[in-house]
Parts: C-alpha cells; sequence; structure tokens
C-alpha cells in the first residue's frame, strides 16, 4: 500500500515537472540577424512579418512559420526604422529622429514616397504609424502633435493635439485606429496614460483604467475592444478590455515570458502575437543577438 501511495506521489510530481516546462516554454523564438537592432514589427500577407531596423532603416521580411528572413527594404545613411505597418502591398515607417516618414513597395522594397514631417531643426522623435481607410498618422514622442498623410499619399499636415500635457522624456508612441477610423487609440510613455484621440479635431481624452498604470507604454495592437499594451522595460505586455465608448477599460490579464528582453512592438497573425525585443540596455554591437518572440494571444 505504501509502495503505492509512493509511486503516485511520484507521478503526481512528474507531471507537476512536465505542466512547469510546457509553462516555461510556451513561447517561440524566432531569430533575427545578429546586430540588427529591431524596434517595429508588423503583420503581412500569408504569415509575413516585417521588423525595421533602428539604426539604418532597413526592413526584414520573415516568415512567421519558417523563420526565413529577408531584406526588402535596404539600409540607408540617415535614416531609421521605428514603428512600422503593411497595408495593401505598402509599408509605412516611422523614422524616428530624422523627423521623415517613408512609404515602400512591401514586395519589393522600392521607395514609393518620403515625408518630411517634422519641422526642419525641430526636436522631435517620429515613434509609430496607424494607417486607417483615409490617412496614416504617425506619433512624435517628442512634440504633442501627429502628421497625417492621405492614403493617396498627397502632402502630409501637421494635427496639433490638445487635452494632453507634454512632459519630459518620451510622450506620445504606440498608436492604434478603431476599424472605420473615427477614433484613435495613442500610449503616453512617460505617464503610462492612455488616451482616446479625435482624429480631425486632434481632441485627446483620457481613457480611465481605474487607477491602472501603462509606464512604459510601447506598442499598441487593437483587436475588436482589446487592446494589447506592450511595457518595454517591465518585460510583459498588459491586455485591456476596453468599454464600447473607449473611454473606460479594465486590465484582463498580463502576457510575460522568459524571452522577453524589452518587448517594445507587437503584431498579431492567427491567434499568436509576434513581439520584437530591442534589448534597450544591451550593448549593440554586429553580434548581438536580436529576436521575435511568439506568444498565445
Amino acid at each position: 500500500m505504501r509502495r503505492k501511495k509512493v509511486a503516485a506521489l511520484a507521478a503526481v510530481a512528474s507531471l507537476a515537472l512536465v505542466a512547469a516546462a510546457m509553462a516555461q516554454t510556451s513561447s517561440t523564438r524566432i531569430n533575427l540577424p545578429n546586430g540588427w537592432q529591431p524596434e517595429g514589427v508588423a503583420a503581412g500577407g500569408n504569415n509575413t512579418l516585417f521588423v525595421g531596423s533602428i539604426p539604418t532603416g532597413a526592413v526584414l521580411r520573415v516568415s512567421s512559420r519558417t523563420g526565413r528572413t529577408r531584406v526588402v527594404v535596404s539600409g540607408r545613411s540617415g535614416r531609421q526604422a521605428i514603428g512600422l505597418k503593411a497595408v495593401a502591398g505598402r509599408l509605412f515607417v516611422a523614422g524616428g529622429g530624422t523627423g521623415r516618414g517613408w512609404v515602400y513597395s512591401a514586395r519589393t522594397g522600392r521607395q514609393i514616397k518620403a515625408f518630411r514631417l517634422a519641422p526642419a531643426g525641430a526636436d522631435t522623435f517620429i515613434n509609430d504609424v496607424v494607417v486607417t481607410r483615409d490617412a496614416a498618422y504617425f506619433t512624435d514622442s517628442q512634440r504633442m502633435a501627429l502628421y497625417v498623410v492621405p492614403r493617396d499619399l498627397s502632402r502630409a499636415r501637421q494635427l496639433r493635439v490638445s487635452g494632453i500635457r507634454r512632459r519630459a522624456g518620451n510622450n506620445l508612441n504606440g498608436i492604434v485606429a478603431t476599424p472605420d477610423g473615427k477614433a484613435l487609440i495613442a500610449v503616453q510613455t512617460n505617464t503610462g496614460r492612455l488616451w482616446r484621440i479625435d482624429p480631425q479635431s486632434g481632441r485627446a481624452a483620457a481613457i480611465d483604467l481605474g487607477g491602472a498604470s501603462m509606464a512604459n507604454g510601447d506598442g499598441l495592437l487593437l483587436a475588436g475592444r482589446r487592446l494589447y499594451v506592450v511595457r518595454n522595460q517591465d518585460n510583459r505586455i498588459a491586455v485591456v478590455n476596453l468599454a464600447r465608448d473607449l473611454l473606460s477599460g479594465t486590465v484582463a490579464r498580463t502576457i510575460s515570458s522568459r524571452d522577453f528582453d524589452v518587448p517594445t512592438t507587437v503584431a498579431r497573425i492567427g491567434g499568436r502575437l509576434y513581439a520584437v525585443n530591442a534589448r534597450f540596455g544591451t550593448t549593440a554591437t554586429a553580434r548581438t543577438r536580436y529576436w521575435l518572440t511568439r506568444v498565445t494571444g
């Protein structure tokens, strides 16, 4: 009887160890080229992801199935690639400290158009972009403004954002839009606040999270009324359920992984999320490893 009890306990312990191991390996790495220094990731069609390179402005095409990579946009001096979106065969790329934005062919990498977004000489950091049916909206983390590029790629304009107090550090960062394009949502990294922004007037209203903070909020992903907020230095993704009017929400859960190393942005293919790890704080060299982390969304 005692032997049976001991055997049963051993079996339970073994199952517990298996379960723990499964929990620890629930995420999957997709390796990027050494030294790539990524920040933005975007989902394209046919299980394709696009990942930008901060210092060169290059963009990599990645297969989410095989992990194979290929440079689609070559790097150039004086360019950066921060946030990016892939829409209708085009890549919209935020140019960080250059004050510029670029539009490329997602198939060939050919430049379609370049835009000067921030005023020349301004303190600027073009951080992220979202594309609606009518326009692309770029955030500037140093200026309380959005830059609007019509879908026909005609002249860009500045949209002043009101209702948000500018603070030291990174302000507006990640941005998403509702499917009808009638509302934008952005995160203010330095205050941990989420904002609903009117794309016509630029008027912002705070989203009440019941006291929860999105400090270090970076990239955003909106799926229905579920908002994923990547909190870079915290190595986690907050999942927020938003109210119908997008003016309040509750933090439903948090996604974490041992494979997160300062994740900055996230893309979704099917039921899986792909977070890119910028590894800020790690000395970047030509041999520094970078990767995407795949987790269940």
